[in-house]
């Protein structure tokens, strides 16, 4: 397991680079998932656009008008940012992460470089100003411009992401009653950015796309279908990261010899005991698994801060959700220009969504929960639910077409 690109690129190159440890390796998948997610969706708003399924909008704005202060100050505290903190982090990234631990602690301490903030400000925000006024027109003018629904991908995965991560965040602490209390009694860096639950920030940073696309005049399933591929591959990218970072979002203990039809496959796929994980995990678990510390004599190297492992080893459900994830998207992707009918691709994905995580569960480590006489965890209700809906949904957007195979 690799907590941080630090000691991925110490493990396979030997490059010794403190600085890299401030890029956590599930944060850094998680980026690249919204990239990969957002340029799918570009590329499939364009060609709706084409096909005549999405229309350009018109907005007013302003020509030759300074931004002024309020932009000019921005980037002023973005230089100062730059200067005060992160340069002080890159130059003195030896001392400050020998210790092991996260080191994203030190963001938010006092220590830096106040002049070089200082110059960071000033450049940053003269560089702004310079440019703010070379738009400039004596008469500034309003008119009217068209604006692309593939102009605003950047705007809907801003706001899929914010809403994303707060629900994520909220539907965790709602799972974890304890964690909640912790979160706001004694608050913390790593209280707020540890665990987070998918389907909260699907629930959440759908609605925040929904009620983005209805202000700016874009159909709700038509963008949706647009976005569905783009999100199942996300998910997958986002399990990577979990994979290799190992941040507890494994399965259940797995003792079981591997079959003889998977023999081919490395041990790792079967059971894995996610050495060096993220959250160094030691000491029995209620799951059946206990954390060891790693020792010389074990095939592993010894991440300081991080080195321990899982006994025995458990299902590597994060490794099986990418590999679905990238059957489904791809399936949806092949589909996308055969499906006319709007909201039958998200209908769809919302059904392999739910049929996959229902399953995945039940090899999983999760708190259960009792729901009308029922022990299951959250996300086999949500799973559960995500199916329903999608079925319904495709039952609704698909009803002329089904009373017209019925003869009715």
């Amino acid at each position: 397991m690799y907590p941080n690109l630090y000691f991925l690129l110490l493990d396979l190159f030997g490059w010794d680079i403190p600085a890299f440890k401030l890029v956590n390796s599930f944060g850094l998948m998680v980026a690249l998932a919204f990239v990969a997610g957002g340029s799918l969706l570009k590329s499939d708003l364009k060609r709706r656009e084409l096909e005549g399924e999405l229309q350009a909008t018109e907005r007013e704005q302003w020509v030759g008008k300074v931004a002024g202060p309020l932009a000019w100050g921005s980037s002023a505290f973005l230089g100062l940012l730059l200067g005060w903190k992160v340069t002080w982090l890159l130059w003195n990234a030896s001392a400050l992460f020998s210790a092991g631990g996260p080191p994203q602690q030190h963001l938010f301490s006092g220590d830096g470089y106040p002049l070089m903030g200082v110059a960071g400000a000033v450049l940053l925000g003269y560089l702004r100003y310079r440019e703010d006024m070379a738009q400039r027109l004596e008469t500034p003018r309003k008119e009217m411009v068209k604006v692309h629904p593939w102009e605003r991908t950047g705007n809907i995965t801003l706001y899929a992401a914010v809403g994303g991560v707060v629900g994520a965040k909220f539907f965790h602490l709602l799972e974890y009653p304890e964690e909640m209390v912790a979160f706001f009694t004694a608050p913390s860096l790593q209280g707020f950015l540890g665990g987070l639950t998918i389907y909260g920030g699907l629930i959440v940073g759908g609605l925040s796309v929904a009620i983005y696309a209805k202000r700016h005049g874009i159909p709700f399933l038509n963008l949706a279908d647009a976005t569905a591929p783009g999100l199942m591959l996300a998910y997958g990218i986002g399990r990577i990261g979990c994979q290799i970072s190992g941040d507890g979002d494994w399965g259940i203990p797995n003792t079981n010899p591997k079959p003889n039809w998977l023999s081919w496959a490395p041990d790792w796929m079967w059971s894995y005991q996610f050495p060096n994980n993220v959250n160094a995990v030691f000491g029995p678990r209620p799951a059946g698994y206990t954390g060891k510390l790693i020792t010389e004599a074990d095939p592993w190297p010894i991440f300081e801060g991080f080195g321990t492992y899982l006994s025995p080893g458990v299902y590597p459900t994060s490794f099986y959700e990418t590999v679905m994830a990238v059957v489904i998207f791809a399936f949806l992707w092949a589909m996308r220009k055969r499906w006319k009918v709007p909201g039958t691709i998200f209908s769809v994905y919302l059904m392999f969504n739910g049929a996959e995580r229902f399953w995945i569960e039940k090899i999983r480590v999760n708190a259960p929960m009792e729901f009308l006489g029922m022990v299951m965890t959250q996300a086999e209700l949500i799973a559960s639910l995500t199916f329903v809906s999608g079925l319904t949904l495709l039952l609704l957007v698909n009803k002329k077409t089904l009373l017209r195979l019925l003869g009715r």
